[in-house]
């Protein structure tokens, strides 16, 4: 029998195996990868007897190798918070799946788990830009302020180590920043003595305090398009920098568009905190697109969708 724990390399997806595994302990191979790498369960041949944990990548994205798994025996767990589409009716397949904007997959493990790990939901929920379904879910851990902002900050980092084109631009490997993280079951702890961590909060910082100086192709009242250059920082920063900018503006949407070197664009959209719908809506009417409602993106939009891209966004949230 073979287990497999497949997940997203954000966040949200490291924090999720992480709750189940400290209430759960099992040797499995972990498969993940870069935060946009969601097509995940082609890499995984599982049948009779083997075992499949499937978190925070988009079940119907996965489809047809979830069936081809189910048809062959193996039994799986999905939770999941991103567009499922139809679910898959099978005695071998519990899903635990909920696409509302004020949720994550974490956040769906904690329920699960009956609030087992409640931190480490908080800090994923951070991560994913939840910031009050954070601070609604931290309410019974009583923290101070001090200390919801250092969960805050955790998370913002494991996100931020999620942004890449390909591993090589991430400070860590998803998997190793994962076994680094699962020794610790208080997330307090890791901030305190991991040096991983300290290696991952002096990047963001170098990161973020360039991004902040990024040109603004368009600026009005209901969106925003910053652009970058395509280099590893700008890979790694471009998410949490969006989050940022969503939070700062609430009322006003975000494209941070990346100039890929065939001239094309490589896109991440926040919705506007204060309507957080139609950024999924928005990024599948392009190629490569997909994501959730409060957040989504383009892996590779062509050059000349430029204008049609920025008439959409426009449609979609200006007032």
């Amino acid at each position: 029998m073979n287990s497999f724990d497949v997940f997203n390399g954000d966040a949200d997806g490291i924090c999720a195996l992480h709750q189940l595994r400290l209430a759960e302990p099992r040797e499995a191979e972990l498969v993940t990868g870069v935060k946009r790498d969601i097509s995940l369960l082609k890499r995984v041949e599982a049948g009779g007897g083997d075992r499949v944990t499937v978190l925070d990548i988009s079940l119907d994205k996965n489809r047809s190798d979830l069936v081809r798994m189910l048809e062959a025996g193996a039994a799986l767990f999905y939770c999941d918070h991103h567009f499922a589409g139809d679910v898959p009716v099978s005695a071998n397949l519990e899903a635990v799946i909920d696409t509302s904007a004020e949720t994550c997959t974490s956040l769906l493990i904690n329920d699960y788990l009956n609030g087992a790990y409640l931190p480490w939901a908080v800090t994923a929920a951070f991560g994913d830009n939840l910031f009050d379904a954070a601070r609604k879910a931290a309410v019974p851990l009583n923290l101070s302020d001090a200390q919801l902002s250092q969960l805050e900050h955790l998370g913002t980092l494991i996100n931020y180590n999620g942004y890449g084109v390909t591993p090589e631009d991430l400070h860590f490997h998803p998997a190793e920043l994962y076994r680094a993280i699962s020794h610790y079951s208080d997330p307090f702890a890791f901030i305190a003595e991991s040096a991983d961590y300290r290696k991952l909060s002096d990047g963001y910082a170098e990161d973020i305090a360039q991004a902040r100086n990024l040109p603004v192709a368009v600026e009005e009242q209901g969106i925003a398009v910053i652009m970058l250059a395509d280099a590893p920082w700008t890979r790694r920063v471009s998410g949490v920098y969006g989050n940022e900018l969503a939070r700062e503006n609430p009322d006003r949407a975000h494209a941070l568009m990346t100039e890929l070197p065939d001239g094309g664009y490589r896109i991440s959209v926040r919705a506007p905190l204060n309507n957080k719908t139609g950024a999924d809506e928005l990024c599948m009417q392009f190629p490569t697109g997909g994501g959730r409602k409060a957040a989504a993106g383009v892996n590779a939009l062509p050059a000349e969708m430029y204008g049609a891209f920025v008439d959409a966004f426009r449609e979609m949230y200006e007032q």
